[in-house]
């Protein structure tokens, strides 16, 4: 359940203590320019501990070329691009160079995919997954989905996207000890609640899942497969994971700044020429407008280097997820899919209860 906001109770998400220290840092400013560099000191101190004296183990975290990086203070990050490529589609003028970076990265996405068709405007790929849900699904239509403790998101259950749009959802069967979809009880379950979508999404997946199957299934009342790729972006790029798109899902959705290695941002591929006019259409003008094209700038030359080296980059990548599955358990920590090489993807879990 949400918690209704009443205006007439203080009320802050963020930590206190927090805030309480910030507000602290800024009276103890004299000038505005002392209130910009305290702001400044704070990010090279974050640059030096999480870049230089961290060992990073998180899954949602990848390092960046510096090339990615500098575009992201790119001068083309300050002008306004609302509207699709070309002339004839956009809201402002100005923008003869920026169609040309927009058509860029959407033809580097397209080729780092195989996809006929790409979206490059999403600021997150939450933000995607809710253009899915309001493309393909009614208020009120049932869809599938994995549960969190089982390693679903909350963008595909009744705390984010999903819910927003009033969907009914029903877990996916899941099998916790081959830590796979359990096909057969889905066999049974899916003809019952007919789900408009089944949502593949996970911010845990350790092997691939039965996407072809699952396809085959929903297909029989014009149901649709939809991948939620946030995690496995990079894999699917550099071709160390299941194929999604030509396993029978509809569309796929990803971030750029996990496996992919690019900056913090959406994307959205597919190859139905029918489903384009609804995506596109929940993109803008629903969804983003001015689209931050710094952004796309640093995506595109991940999507060029996913291209060049992905194949290798993500090869070392699983073989190090699979050695440290190994090490944990040599040590007597509990990992889980040892039965099955720990991991196929970049993720490794570990009992640590």
């Amino acid at each position: 359940m949400f918690e209704v906001h009443d205006p007439t109770r203080q009320f802050e998400v963020h930590d206190p203590a927090m805030l309480a220290q910030a507000r602290a840092v800024l009276d103890a400013c004299s000038s505005p320019q002392e209130m910009q560099e305290a702001v400044l000191a704070a990010v090279a101190r974050n640059e030096e501990w999480r870049g230089k004296q961290c060992l990073n183990l998180l899954a949602p975290e990848a390092p960046t070329s510096p090339t990615v990086r500098a575009l992201l203070s790119a001068e083309v990050g300050t002008r306004a691009a609302e509207g699709h490529i070309g002339p004839v589609n956009r809201w402002f003028a100005g923008t003869r160079h920026i169609d040309e970076i927009e058509a860029l990265c959407v033809e580097l996405l397209k080729r780092a995919f195989r996809a006929r068709y790409a979206d490059h405007r999403l600021v997150a790929s939450m933000i995607g997954n809710l253009a899915v849900y309001t493309a393909l699904t009614e208020p009120g239509d049932v869809i599938m989905s994995i549960a969190q403790p089982y390693g679903g998101h909350s963008s595909n259950r009744v705390d984010g996207p999903a819910g927003v749009r009033g969907l009914k959802i029903v877990d996916i069967p899941f099998d916790p000890v081959e830590l796979e979809v359990d096909l057969d009880l889905f066999r049974k379950v899916a003809p019952l609640v007919r789900p408009k979508v089944v949502a593949l999404g996970a911010s845990m997946t350790l092997f691939p899942l039965p996407i072809q199957a699952m396809h085959d299934i929903v297909a029989e009342w014009g149901g649709h497969v939809f991948f939620d790729g946030a995690h496995q972006l990079g894999l699917v790029a550099g071709g160390q994971f299941q194929d999604p798109l030509r396993e029978g899902a509809a569309v796929m959705t990803g971030s750029a700044g996990k496996t992919f290695s690019g900056p913090q941002s959406g994307i959205m591929v597919w190859n139905d020429a029918q489903l384009t006019g609804p995506l596109t259409h929940v993109v803008f003008p629903v969804l983003a407008a001015t689209h931050q094209v710094n952004r796309v700038a640093a995506l595109a030359v991940a999507a060029a280097e996913m291209i060049a080296y992905g194949n290798v980059y993500m090869a070392q990548i699983v073989r190090n997820a699979q050695a440290l599955g190994a090490a944990l358990a040599r040590r007597g920590i509990p990992v889980l899919g040892a039965h099955k090489g720990y991991t196929t993807t970049h993720q490794v879990i570990a009992d640590v209860r």
